[in-house]
């Protein structure tokens, strides 16, 4: 039986009654021919407010191009997006996990309201990219993500940088270790043009898993924002996202188990970012597929460490590139027998079929990362990027606060000592709302010299950017009346990733005594989207994905 190609975009186009319709697409300039063809939604999160997204209508142009000579009819839509690096410790970062959210439902409901046949989702900045995927997962559409691809690295002093940086310049200046003119030169060349943040951070590390997934064509993403070779990828993915749509074949084809367990292992040997804990969980719940938390320890202790890449490293995802992509990691997890071959990709080929066609550049450099920890500070776990830099423990007095900018103040103004816990809490999916990164803090401890003597708990998270010891996503988070709302000032509080335990030093009664005691707070925010966010958000355990069957637990 041969596939209806315009078996959804069908009743919108075609028949006596919607006639009304196809005289509003002819307005702006649609032909019958056009409407004869399946229409593909081409989902662009352009915004002009970064450079991670801000050259992405060059791309979807070229992705229309390739959908028009594939034999389909493209109509592009818009997205929001926000800015990570650039809200980062203000309040406005309280929007950009809230955005993951708000992105997803946008694509799913104009691709279900115009009634499209396949989609194409270009990304760029953090949310951007599992909000594509969530968005697919759900609607079950065919479809693929491309990523609009990384930004070349600055030039200062010789050295490659990039915004991470900046960022550890902002704690070193106010150390006095470096001067302002110092300052506003690495500003002024951190980031020379277009494209998401230059290491394996979050926007990286994800558009990383979308390869290994299978949800983004291998080798695609990795190629650099403003390359040639970009626009040529891009051109590709209208006729990929057409075979996709003749073939029938759907994401929930391809997010299987093995999928999901070959991106996890793509995470843990490329050092990326914690995040990807999270987004991975909350897509996963998206397809209806039962990863939990403790998979990601399971795979992570069985992957090596194998690229050198910032921010721990000495690479930027330039480098990759050169080295060959994602594609050549990817390889070597194949042959290391750290991968599944078997699972699916959007080209229709599999995962050791891509793979096997990596091409490693002669000569180069670029060569598990993620624990999760639990104790009775965490019941329900906390998480830790480990790169093969990091202590791999410490004990210390904590020093509380329920604010990132009450921590940040006590950072730059020199009350945080070497040996010290920092608690950042009540920065949780519900409590912040929308679970902040805390890249400003955790940069400035590392700029002020205290990166290898001071350590840091939150249940917020981190910037992929963030290096050190520092344990995020800590759940019950304190909005919820988990333990970190039982920390006082001067507790001694213990990290150990070799046995994977986080404690805080006091007996269990003591704690029950302490919460018995405990208020929730006020909420920051009672009316619009932050409160709806806070009151629908599930824990980061979960993926901290809002779901109304959660708010019915709760009432019940």
């Amino acid at each position: 039986m041969t596939n209806d190609l315009k078996q959804r975009s069908r009743s919108i186009t075609d028949g006596r009654d919607q006639a009304p319709a196809r005289a509003m697409y002819k307005a702006i300039g649609f032909t019958d021919a056009d409407l004869a063809k399946p229409l593909i939604a081409v989902a662009n999160t352009w915004i002009e407010t970064m450079p991670c997204n801000f050259h992405l209508r060059r791309l979807s142009a070229k992705v229309k191009e390739g959908i028009r000579a594939a034999g389909g009819t493209p109509m592009e839509f818009n997205t929001i997006a926000i800015s990570d690096g650039e809200t980062m410790g203000t309040e406005g970062m309280k929007a950009s996990l809230v955005s993951r959210e708000v992105i997803a439902d946008s694509i799913e409901l104009v691709c279900r309201g115009q009634l499209f046949d396949a989609a194409v989702c270009i990304v760029g900045c953090d949310k951007t990219i599992p909000a594509a995927a969530m968005a697919l997962a759900r609607m079950n559409l065919p479809g693929l993500v491309l990523y609009g691809g990384t930004i070349a690295p600055g030039k200062y002093n010789g050295k490659d940088v990039t915004i991470q940086d900046v960022f550890e310049a902002v704690g070193a200046n106010a150390a006095g270790k470096m001067s302002d003119a110092e300052l506003l030169a690495l500003e002024n060349v951190a980031c020379p043009g277009a494209g998401a943040c230059g290491g394996q951070y979050t926007a990286n590390t994800m558009s990383t898993v979308m390869e290994l997934i299978g949800l983004s064509p291998m080798g695609f993403n990795g190629i650099p924002a403003m390359d040639q070779r970009k626009d040529e990828v891009s051109f590709r993915c209208g006729e990929i996202v057409m075979n996709l749509l003749r073939r029938d074949l759907r994401p929930r084809e391809i997010l299987t188990r093995a999928a999901f367990e070959n991106a996890i292992a793509g995470v843990a040997t490329t050092g990326g970012s914690t995040n990807a804990v999270l987004h991975l969980l909350a897509i996963s719940r998206e397809a209806g597929l039962p990863l939990e938390i403790d998979d990601f320890q399971r795979i992570s202790e069985r992957t090596p460490l194998l690229a050198d890449l910032k921010p721990s490293g000495k690479y930027v995802a330039a480098d990759v590139d050169a080295a060959g992509g994602i594609p050549v990691i990817a390889k070597r997890l194949i042959e290391g027998k750290h991968a599944n071959g078997g699972a699916m990709t959007v080209t229709g080929r599999t995962f050791a079929e891509e793979a096997n066609e990596a091409r490693e550049s002669a000569g180069q450099m670029v060569t598990g990362g993620l624990v999760i920890l639990k104790g009775n500070l965490a019941p329900g776990g906390g998480v830790v990027k480990m790169s093969g830099h990091e202590r791999a423990s410490h004990t210390g007095p904590a020093r509380v606060f329920d604010s990132e900018e009450a921590a940040m103040k006590a950072v730059t103004g020199k009350q945080i000592k070497a040996g010290d816990v920092v608690i950042i809490r009540y920065e949780g999916p519900k409590g912040g709302p929308g679970m902040r990164e805390m890249l400003s803090v955790t940069a400035a401890i590392v700029g002020e010299g205290l990166g290898e003597s001071v350590a840091l708990i939150t249940d917020g998270r981190f910037s992929g950017a963030t290096r050190g010891l520092m344990v995020g996503h800590v759940a019950p988070e304190a909005a919820l009346g988990g333990p970190i709302a039982a920390i006082r000032e001067g507790d001694r509080v213990t990290i150990d990733t070799k046995v994977r335990k986080l404690e805080l030093e006091i007996s269990d009664a003591e704690i029950s005594r302490r919460m018995a005691e405990w208020k929730p707070p006020e909420p920051h925010y009672k009316t619009g989207v932050f409160a709806k966010y806070a009151a629908l958000v599930n824990s980061a355990s979960e993926g901290a994905i809002t779901s109304i069957a959660h708010l019915r637990h709760s009432k019940s």
